[in-house]
């Protein structure tokens, strides 16, 4: 059986690679994907320590992992749109270029 640690230390590294995809990058559809990375390294850590507790019978951590996911599409659905609208109006997805909040 793989130990938590070994779970714990694979939710760090996705959650370092996501990290940096998301404060590294100019486009904005790179800095979404590396915020759904963060989101599924959280979601890896509520499965490890659910799995590892006590009572892994009583599927708390799933449940935790399925409202994130709704949350995470739901955020997938709404950043899409906003990049959309912005690429239309600037005609570019460099996060740079997008300065000025008046339309």
């Amino acid at each position: 059986m793989t130990p938590l640690s070994a779970y714990l230390l694979l939710a760090a590294m996705i959650f370092a690679i996501g990290l940096a995809g998301a404060l590294t990058r100019r486009n904005a559809i790179i800095v979404l994907i590396g915020i759904e990375l963060m989101l599924n390294a959280a979601n890896l850590n509520f499965i490890a320590f659910w799995r590892f507790s006590e009572h892994p019978e009583a599927l708390t951590g799933i449940m935790f992992v399925i409202f994130s996911i709704g949350v995470a599409a739901a955020e997938a659905a709404v950043g899409l749109a906003l990049i959309i609208a912005i690429y239309r109006h600037y005609k570019t997805t460099n996060v740079d270029e997008m300065n000025s909040l008046k339309g």
